[in-house]
């Protein structure tokens, strides 16, 4: 058996990820008895978690927001700012810690009283951040309300606007958060199309928690991020555009990311492949790359840069 704070900080940990927990599998998870798990819950409650207690057969516990923030060694001006340095983070601020961003603010907000929902809800009401780029906003609250969702299996309706403009109310299993491209997609099993659907959450609005509980399927892919990726290429474009390009693979890739497909052509050449409905991305990535290229298809791209390469010329020369 774990040492006693030790255990404390692990049944810490469970609450924070389960909206409820029954007792039985509370204690077994902890490896104690039901006597030690109750003493444990009272050490919580001391130390100022409001830990939330069903009794019979079948209970269990729940931790909530209280009428105070627990002692996490910050005061409450401090939480705000934390909660509000996450939401920044959230948005694709500093890239790699978008989804863990995600995953503490929703325990962040989780335990903090109404007083302070309410100065941060007004924070994010009243200020204007300057635009980073390179991706559609989303909002922050959202971003929480899902990835609960995702963390307590709970199902999920809200409204969606289809890549065509269509609208339409969804019913959800929801499974993951997908930060990808400076993007965000949510993963989740469509319960009313009875299949795996991905989801952008900028497109989604007014995501509303059903109460309802799930047990979460077997996805169809090695992981979440995996099956974004397959989803995003089998969707229809426009033009199918392959360059040559005189620069190490490497160096493509991480200009390109996810939204095309590179292959090495020697150590200092490499071929792109993209799948696109317009030019301006392609246009975009050769230029940011810097190197010398030939387009091989298609002869639309040519005419395209040609036409962008003559105004600029026309520009220069003004």
């Amino acid at each position: 058996m774990a040492n006693t704070s030790a255990r404390m900080l692990r049944l810490l940990s469970l609450l924070q990820t389960h909206r409820y927990w029954p007792g039985s599998e509370l204690a077994q998870r902890l490896e104690v008895s039901d006597r030690t798990l109750r003493r444990d819950i009272d050490r919580l409650r001391d130390l100022g978690y409001p830990v939330d207690a069903s009794r019979g057969v079948a209970g269990g516990y729940q931790l909530r927001s209280g009428a105070a923030m627990p002692p996490l060694l910050v005061d409450d001006e401090e939480a705000v700012a934390i909660a509000v340095g996450l939401r920044s983070a959230a948005s694709g601020g500093i890239d790699g810690i978008e989804e863990t961003s995600v995953r503490a603010l929703s325990k962040v907000v989780q335990v903090m009283p109404p007083r302070l929902r309410r100065r941060l809800d007004a924070l994010q009401t009243y200020t204007v951040p300057a635009p980073l780029g390179g991706g559609p906003t989303v909002d922050a609250t959202a971003l929480t309300v899902l990835a609960q969702a995702c963390r307590d299996d709970e199902r999920l309706r809200f409204a969606y606007t289809a890549r065509d403009g269509q609208e339409s109310s969804r019913l959800v299993e929801p499974h993951r958060l997908v930060s990808l491209g400076r993007r965000w997609y949510l993963v989740a099993w469509d319960a009313e199309r009875h299949g795996w659907r991905t989801f952008r959450v900028d497109r989604l609005r007014d995501p509303v928690p059903t109460g309802a509980r799930f047990r979460q399927r077997e996805l169809p892919a090695p992981d979440a991020a995996a099956f974004v990726r397959e989803q995003l290429a089998a969707v229809p474009t426009q033009y199918r555009v392959e360059v040559e390009i005189q620069a190490p693979a490497a160096t493509v890739e991480r200009v390109v990311s996810h939204w095309g497909t590179v292959r090495p052509r020697g150590e200092q050449a490499c071929r792109l492949q993209m799948n696109v409905d317009s030019f301006e991305w392609p246009a975009l990535v050769l230029t940011a790359v810097g190197a010398d290229f030939t387009v091989l298809a298609p002869a639309e791209l040519r005419d395209y840069l040609r036409a962008t390469g003559e105004r600029f010329v026309r520009s220069v020369r003004s």
